[in-house]
């Protein structure tokens, strides 16, 4: 593939992404295949990750009140988000190629997963906040933990399971649980983003037009968002994570695709 078609392939991926990551998330699901039509998995995940994570921080910005209000529970989460975030990411840089391959149709599984049990994965969420007991502050840490370590490692899906965990812990209610779920889920990525910088895997100049192509993406948005059918977004990704999976797994066990 020429370098100016995988430019426009990378690009138009993550012009999508961010948009879908604005409205509903999963944008990963889109990038990450785009990506590894011009390079290899890892390189793919970690050009990836970097180039999405500025529109990942500024989606945080629109919860900063409930941010603010929630940050005796972002003190205590955070060790073990930016711990988890170092390990994921080391494992992925230390780790063999070859071996990041086979794991690929199995995190992207996870991934499409998550995000088709997404309405429901939120639903015991609680509204009351409360002092917490040091066993549950330990609970919540061990949990947040292997979310950030996962997190690290590939990404996609994060958000997803924090909205998922974060409100079990009697946090706030939902607008708070996003607002964190936002916050540490930029923390992750934005630690993952410096860790890989320094691998000599990510490809700066798809970072480049990914990482303007995405600000982009979630400008129009938020313009032109509430038009669109947030279940339209949803079926949309959901039909690109199942794809993907049934290719990658197509792919691992030697079958011609």
């Amino acid at each position: 593939m020429d370098s100016w078609e995988g430019y426009a392939l990378a690009g138009g991926s993550a012009l999508v992404a961010g948009a879908i990551n604005a409205l509903a998330g999963g944008g990963t699901l889109l990038t990450f295949p785009a990506l590894q039509l011009v390079m290899s998995p890892m390189q793919a995940n970690m050009t990836s990750t970097v180039a999405l994570f500025p529109g990942s921080l500024a989606g945080s910005w629109g919860f900063r009140q409930e941010i603010i209000g929630g940050k005796d529970w972002l003190a205590r989460l955070l060790p073990a988000s930016v711990a988890g975030g170092v390990l994921g990411s080391f494992l992925l840089i230390w780790g063999s190629p070859g071996h990041f391959d086979v794991l690929v149709p199995w995190l992207v599984l996870t991934a499409s997963v998550l995000f088709i049990a997404q309405p429901w994965l939120g639903r015991g969420q609680s509204g009351q906040s409360g002092p917490p007991t040091w066993g549950l502050v330990g609970l919540a840490s061990l949990v947040q933990f292997a979310v950030a370590v996962y997190g690290g490692y590939f990404g996609a899906g994060i958000g997803i399971l924090m909205l998922a965990t974060l409100g079990q812990w009697g946090v706030g209610g939902l607008h708070r649980v996003n607002g964190m779920k936002n916050l540490l889920a930029s923390i992750i990525n934005g630690i993952s983003a410096i860790i890989f910088s320094f691998s000599g895997e990510v490809r700066w100049d798809y970072v480049l037009v990914m990482g303007l192509a995405a600000v982009t993406g979630g400008y129009l948005a938020g313009r032109v968002g509430p038009k669109i059918p947030r279940q339209w977004l949803r079926n949309f990704v959901i039909c690109a994570g199942v794809l993907q999976t049934l290719y990658y797994f197509v792919r691992q066990v030697g079958w011609t695709v």
